[in-house]
């Protein structure tokens, strides 16, 4: 007999997760008055490559319904911003070649806010850039980076730690990471090593950073686990415009000039296409390498809000609704036989029947199939 706790007949496998009530960025007269000076730039580059073939190169999962909630990655960011950022201080940076799906799926997002790289060159020099067009507009601005991929089922939790590290940031010349408490041994994940015998005098609930650490083997992992000082690195930060431009400046100095020269050019017609001339003469670096691991001023707040980057099926995995064998389905029409601790995903019209596997991820997208263990999925990105 089929496990008949994981045939679904839903798009809605998480009951953990709730999608927002409302349909886009609303504000409110409050919001806009406390927070004029709050910004947010969400990274929405990205390729998305180990979740392959759900997300492939053309559509890569941050403009997925990859929840199935209704709702995009994308725009469950956005919305998670609602109360938090005025909407005209919200950008989204991403590739040229995926601009219009972000008009598309976030059209009340102002259009000058969408920013396109003509090439790909990892983190930092897209943070530089749009740190440099804010600092133009408002020299006071505070900021909020954040992946566009990422998963957090208590939204009032995030917001609060949030809203806390951009006070922070508006005090003080220090750059705030939100890490998250561990709640297993992930090898998935970099990790933070905190002080935590050294909080903040303003906040007590800030400690200073001690290393950020690379994605460990598993036995690492587990030792992190059992110490109260290891977070996993969320890859969300806040700063004040002036902290982090001044720190491009120091430690990425050509860098900088490259984008605080363009100034006069900033929301003007000539911006793009200085842009595309000059953005790829930047070095291919994550602001984790060209930033974090130089600066003096660095703090971790400590947070647990439902967090995952979903960057892998073992991720999604561990947030949806699995059956009494550990499986998780997302899909209309799935059936599993003597099948264990699997995630299968399709969303298509074809019927899926599963028998006899443990520990697999099987997904189906516009005709190619994949048959992977768990535990091999980072080669995923290998297989295409």
């Amino acid at each position: 007999m089929p496990h008949t706790a994981c045939r679904t007949h839903s798009l809605h496998p998480t009951p953990c997760f709730k999608p927002p009530t409302h349909r886009g960025i609303t504000q409110n007269n409050h919001v806009m008055a406390h927070h004029t000076h709050h910004y947010c730039i969400i990274l929405a580059g990205g390729a998305g490559r180990r979740l392959w073939p759900t997300s492939t190169e053309t559509l890569p999962k941050q403009f997925l319904d990859i929840l199935g909630t209704g709702r995009t990655l994308l725009q469950l960011t956005a919305d998670r911003f609602r109360d938090i950022i005025p909407q005209d201080n919200i950008y989204i940076v991403t590739s040229a070649n995926y601009c219009d799906l972000v008009k598309e799926q976030l059209p009340e997002v102002p259009a000058q806010n969408i920013l396109a790289e003509p090439c790909r060159r990892n983190t930092a020099p897209c943070i530089c850039y749009v740190s440099w067009k804010i600092k133009k507009r408002n020299p006071k601005a505070n900021i909020a980076v954040v992946p566009s991929d990422h998963m957090v089922t208590d939204e009032k939790k995030f917001a609060e730690a949030i809203t806390q590290s951009l006070e922070y940031a508006a005090e003080t010349d220090a750059i705030v990471t939100l890490g998250i408490k561990p709640t297993r041994p992930e090898t998935g994940y970099g990790y933070i090593k905190a002080d935590l015998s050294f909080a903040s005098s303003r906040k007590n609930n800030m400690f200073r950073v001690d290393a950020f650490k690379e994605k460990p083997n598993r036995e690492t992992a587990e030792l992190y686990l059992k110490q109260s000082s290891y977070f996993w690195n969320s890859g969300i930060f806040i700063w004040n415009v002036s902290t982090i431009v001044n720190a491009f400046r120091v430690y990425q100095p050509a860098m900088s000039r490259i984008f605080e020269d363009l100034l006069p050019v900033y929301d003007t017609p000539q911006e793009q296409e200085m842009i595309d001339k000059l953005f790829p003469e930047c070095e291919n670096i994550s602001v984790d390498y060209a930033i974090m691991e130089h600066a003096e001023e660095i703090f971790v707040y400590p947070a647990s809000f439902g967090w995952s980057d979903l960057g892998t099926w073992g991720s999604l995995r561990e947030q949806v609704q699995k059956d009494a064998y550990g499986n998780a389905c997302i899909g209309p029409d799935i059936d599993l036989y003597e099948t264990y601790n699997c995630i299968v995903h399709a969303t298509g019209e074809k019927k899926v029947v599963v028998q006899g596997l443990d520990g697999y991820v099987v997904a189906e997208k516009d005709g190619t199939l994949l048959i992977c263990k768990l535990s091999e999925e980072q080669r995923i990105k290998l297989f295409h």
